[in-house]
């Protein structure tokens, strides 16, 4: 049986820049747009498929313009039907291509679940390590803002307990274009997680080529009270928490994890052995949560340092309201992580 070695290599420039002063300001979609142009530009077996991203604008304005350079072969529409082209990138991808796939919404993406969870993931095992299905699925993730409990799932609680993929969550525009560049030369099926109350943001994206390897967190701010752990749009959260517990006199640890499998606990626990304390935020549900994984293993891994059982930071445990005064409040905020990080330190 033939195998074949299963690493990725990253260029010589997979070091990431940090962000300048001075840098040009992008969106987080341009960030998107970026990356999947550049890759595309280097790699003619990549498409991206997806409902509405041959359309002038592209879904969010994501993929606009795309169609232009690349051609219809390339870019191409979807219908409505998830199941259908998610099935179709596994095939794709068993016969040598790279397939690019935006679901609209991750909410749809549950329809597709025996393609993306029973099939892309188990692939490479199930041949004996001959081929695998190296896709990247990419989408909004989590409540959009108004869009009903039905089309506002946060998934990353319910995929991340499949082995066989990486799934990746980026917080700001410089992170979203090295992480995609990465997930993109992936082997390993990957899935991208966006927020669409995110897409408008701006940040400083170094105009040189760059790539941020997975499984390495990011260390936003420091101090040595409290660490304060999460990833995607809840990170900005924490950023502020951090800000008005700052003005009490209480400094925060804020590590973005990047990706979440791999999940990079040892920046966790390096930082847990100084702090002391540990609030996990996260958007998921909090039962069988990511927060729930991360609280576990500090809990293993660094039982003797702690001063304070660990403490999660969930969206309330019931369906994503409509209301808008509801869904912020069921939705984690920085009231709720400095109330829960004052309760650590056993501030008032």
């Amino acid at each position: 049986m033939t195998t074949i070695e299963h690493t990725i290599e990253l260029p010589d420039f997979s070091k990431p820049l940090p962000p300048r002063e001075g840098d040009r300001v992008i969106q987080f979609r341009e960030a998107l747009r970026e990356a999947m142009s550049e890759e595309m530009r280097r790699d003619e077996r990549i498409f991206l498929m997806g409902e509405e991203v041959a359309q002038y604008n592209g879904a969010y304005k994501i993929s606009q313009g795309m169609l232009d350079e690349f051609g219809p072969k390339r870019i191409i529409d979807a219908p409505i039907s998830e199941n259908g082209f998610a099935g179709l990138a596994v095939g794709a991808a068993m016969y040598g291509l790279k397939p690019i796939i935006e679901f609209m919404s991750w909410s749809f993406s549950l329809v597709a679940a025996d393609q993306i969870l029973n099939n892309v993931p188990k692939m490479l095992y199930m041949s004996g390590g001959q081929w695998g299905c190296p896709v990247v699925f990419r989408g909004n993730d989590g409540a959009g803002g108004q869009l009903g409990s039905t089309h506002s799932w946060c998934v990353e609680g319910l995929y991340s307990n499949v082995p066989g993929m990486k799934i990746a969550i980026p917080s700001n525009p410089y992170d979203a274009k090295g992480l995609l560049k990465t997930a993109i030369r992936e082997l390993d099926p990957v899935f991208f997680l966006e927020s669409e109350r995110m897409l408008g943001d701006k940040g400083h994206v170094p105009p040189e080529e760059y790539y941020i390897p997975f499984g390495q967190a990011r260390l936003a701010r420091e101090g040595g009270d409290c660490t304060l752990v999460s990833f995607g749009r809840p990170v900005h959260f924490c950023m502020e928490a951090a800000e008005t517990l700052a003005q009490s006199g209480i400094e925060c640890d804020v590590l973005d994890m990047r990706t979440i499998r791999p999940l990079d606990i040892d920046a966790v626990i390096e930082s847990v052995k100084k702090t002391g304390r540990v609030v996990v935020v996260d958007q998921c549900w909090p039962f069988a949560s990511v927060a729930s994984e991360v609280c576990t293993q500090v809990m293993e891994r660094a039982f003797d340092w702690l001063d304070h059982p660990p403490v999660r930071v969930n969206t309330e445990d019931v369906p994503t309201p409509y209301a808008k005064n509801l869904e912020a409040a069921y939705l984690p905020n920085a009231g709720r992580i400095a109330a829960a990080v004052r309760n650590a330190v056993g501030a008032k």
